[in-house]
């Protein structure tokens, strides 16, 4: 993976407002993605994913700045980059009074693509969706919309796939499934989310992006470490004395970085996992109800990250 496919250089977004001021979606980004990376955007709603898809998939123009696909510019050559790349926004992309078969076949049509039947038998087989194909897809579950979707796009043989928020609301079972498909395809992905687990999961390197400014640029493996020292533990306990006394001790124990009281106790935060034995000892001496690991958000995570 030593090929750039993608590239972006001080790449800026911004849209004027009617009172005269301005929303600044993208600032001055930099990045770039090699031949065969699945590379992560990760950031809450409205941190500009979607905006950085749109650009390098020429639906939208930057404000300054350029951006390179194939190392062809976005705005002088967005034709040769659309036959390239396939663009997928969640299920959208299928019509739900239509057939999966007749979804796919109208695609191939549009692209003129060649022995389509066959590709589609092809796709749908190894998608798992082959047996839907003659039902509508309003009557599909969410999961096997989405791999209606991805076959869509596998039919024009896409050197770059980018894919918005694509595994949104579906179950970890289906979400599972459709990782191992992402990932066996060999491709060169764009992926944005939202959700820290799903880019952990299939990512080589991640982009966390936050109010249109990429923080930080990492590999999947800093990543799981940066998660791995960034622990939060909720803590039970209902005795209202005993809770002050254990509030007092946790206070001095240098290893919590952040103690917050809660209804029912209190959720602390300690510098490394290896802190686990000390703490449970200290709370072996008071009437805990519950100690919960509780799982990082985003905002902790860009927190953490900012210092």
């Amino acid at each position: 993976m030593d090929e750039n496919i993608i590239e972006t250089f001080d790449l800026t977004k911004e849209y004027k407002l009617k009172t005269g001021g301005k929303i600044v979606a993208l600032n001055k980004i930099n990045m770039s993605i090699k031949k065969g990376e699945i590379f992560g955007l990760l950031g809450p709603n409205g941190a500009g994913k979607t905006t950085l898809v749109s650009i390098l998939s020429t639906l939208l123009q930057p404000t300054s700045g350029t951006a390179q696909v194939f190392g062809l510019d976005v705005r002088k050559y967005p034709n040769k980059i659309k036959n390239k790349i396939g663009l997928m926004l969640g299920d959208e992309i299928v019509y739900n009074r239509m057939t999966g078969l007749d979804n796919l076949k109208f695609f191939a049509r549009i692209y003129r693509i060649k022995d389509y039947k066959e590709k589609i038998n092809q796709i749908t087989t190894s998608l798992g969706i082959n047996h839907k194909l003659k039902e509508y897809v309003s009557n599909y579950s969410r999961g096997q919309k989405l791999r209606i979707a991805i076959s869509r796009v596998l039919l024009i043989e896409p050197e770059v796939l980018f894919l918005d928020e694509p595994l949104l609301g579906l179950d970890p079972k289906t979400t599972r499934e459709i990782i191992k498909i992402l990932f066996d395809l060999k491709k060169t992905i764009l992926l944005t989310s939202h959700q820290m687990s799903i880019v952990e999961q299939l990512c080589h390197r991640i982009a966390f992006l936050n109010r249109g400014n990429i923080i930080k640029i990492d590999t999947n493996d800093n990543f799981i470490n940066i998660l791995m020292h960034f622990v939060r533990i909720g803590i039970n306990i209902d005795d209202k004395e005993q809770k002050k006394e254990l509030r007092n001790e946790l206070k001095n124990l240098n290893y919590i970085t952040n103690l917050k009281s809660t209804k029912t106790g209190f959720i602390i935060s300690i510098s490394d996992k290896k802190d686990y034995p000390s703490l449970l000892s200290c709370l072996g001496k008071y009437p805990v109800q519950k100690v919960q690991e509780i799982d990082p958000t985003l905002d902790d995570v860009f927190i953490e990250l900012s210092k």
